[in-house]
């Protein structure tokens, strides 16, 4: 599913209070951690990802490849934190106009 410009601003809005609850740290994306967005997207459908300093490849090269391996959609890059979002078909938390 892509995303127009009108959702992509509308989930932007709505992850800018948001924590970073998914750290992407030094040893980069493993297998623990693309189980851990699964779930959380699964649980929240909006999920804010955090680079740490101590990662060795740079947030606009991780997030894309970790939203890619997660199957959602890259919302938005700013900084060291990256947006994704995945629609639950069963359990719908947000509505897009």
């Amino acid at each position: 599913m892509e995303l127009t410009g009108k959702q992509k601003a509308f989930l932007r809005s709505l992850g800018h209070h948001e924590d970073a609850i998914i750290q992407i740290g030094k040893s980069g994306i493993t297998p623990t951690l693309v189980q851990s967005v699964k779930e959380a997207l699964k649980a929240r459908e909006l999920v804010k990802v955090r680079v740490l300093q101590n990662c060795e490849k740079e947030p606009k090269d991780v997030i894309p490849v970790l939203a890619k391996k997660c199957r959602a959609e890259l919302v938005q890059i700013i900084g060291r934190n990256g947006l994704l979002y995945q629609e639950n078909t069963e359990k719908k938390k947000i509505e897009l106009p």
